[in-house]
């Protein structure tokens, strides 16, 4: 069970000033980088014609078409279908295995929900249709966001006040995610960094090639390792201590190295499938992850796309 305390949490103060912050064109721009632009029927600055009309106070002057300016006497405007997406699918593995600790001593579901609310936040301010998905060994439950980002944080944090009992089923939740039909439904997935194994690998790269995709991964603690600054370490799914004769500093790096191969190979395959990964073992840690990833995608669009903060890596 997690107990929200949004009013102490400095991450999720962070996330709330990021989507004010952040102004609606720039807020479009980075998510629609991420996701991949896509026709949505709506005017505004995307790649598809739709005609010319008189400019008006608070156009943007790069949309200025002069050639036609020219011919009609007076500035005119060339409207183009706005690409952008309209749904947003947040699936969290709600498993035991999510209790686990991660170095920063929070929970990995607590990591986990934070990252979601990330996205959540800025695609709400993008007037998305944003549905949460949280699913373990004994059921899968969609609970839509009826409401503005408030109204996600507190169905979210209703959802983690459940005790967390069953084991995980990852794969019930890939498969869930691999029959949304609308392909450009941007999908998030957030699990921990232990739970994606070669047998999950081949769903989330169909995943990844039919959809707008990132993945959420939770570093959690080395069991292994008496460096982790955790003298007692419990089997998040047995609640049995990890015997002293097994944790040593060779078997430790082994499970460190092990991890490391694991999320390279992850990061690479979602790459192919142009999908992206964010790992991190804290939620702070995660915050600096996805704003990297805003700025990086906003950077490669032009200078002028971000706030100079963003794009320095200015910290909230």
């Amino acid at each position: 069970m997690i107990r929200p305390a949004p009013n102490q949490d400095p991450i999720r103060r962070k996330i709330e000033a990021l989507s004010t912050q952040l102004s609606l064109p720039t807020v479009r721009r980075a998510l629609g980088i991420l996701e991949g632009e896509h026709p949505s029927g709506e005017r505004g600055s995307g790649y598809d014609y739709l005609g010319v009309r008189p400019y008006e106070p608070g156009d943007e002057s790069r949309l200025i078409d002069w050639r036609s300016s020219a011919r009609m006497g007076r500035p005119m405007i060339t409207e183009r279908e706005r690409l952008t997406t309209s749904r947003v699918w947040l699936l969290m593995d709600a498993g035991a295995q999510m209790g686990a600790t991660t170095p920063s001593g929070e929970s990995a579901a607590t990591v986990a929900a934070n990252a979601l609310r990330m996205f959540a936040a800025l695609s709400l301010r993008r007037s998305d249709e944003v549905s949460l998905v949280m699913a373990d060994a004994e059921s899968i439950r969609r609970l839509p966001s009826r409401g503005g980002f408030a109204m996600f944080e507190r169905t979210l944090d209703q959802a983690l006040c459940k005790p967390m009992q069953a084991r995980r089923n990852l794969d019930a939740l890939l498969d869930y995610a691999l029959r949304v039909r609308d392909r450009n439904a941007l999908v998030v997935l957030a699990t921990d960094e232990t739970a994606i194994g070669e047998g999950q690998m081949d769903a989330i790269r169909s995943l990844g090639r039919t959809h707008p995709l990132s993945v959420v991964s939770v570093a959690t603690v080395n069991p292994l390792s008496p460096a982790s600054g955790f003298p007692r370490v419990v089997d998040a799914s047995s609640s049995r201590q990890v015997p002293a004769f097994l944790r040593g500093a060779r078997q430790g790096q082994d499970v460190d190295t092990h991890r490391h191969y694991q999320a390279l190979a992850l990061k690479r395959d979602l790459a192919r499938s142009g999908a992206t990964l964010i790992r991190s073992g804290s939620s702070q840690g995660m915050f600096n992850q996805f704003v990297r990833l805003l700025s990086t995608a906003l950077a490669a669009s032009g200078p002028s796309a971000a706030p100079s903060w963003l794009t320095a890596g200015g910290a909230l």
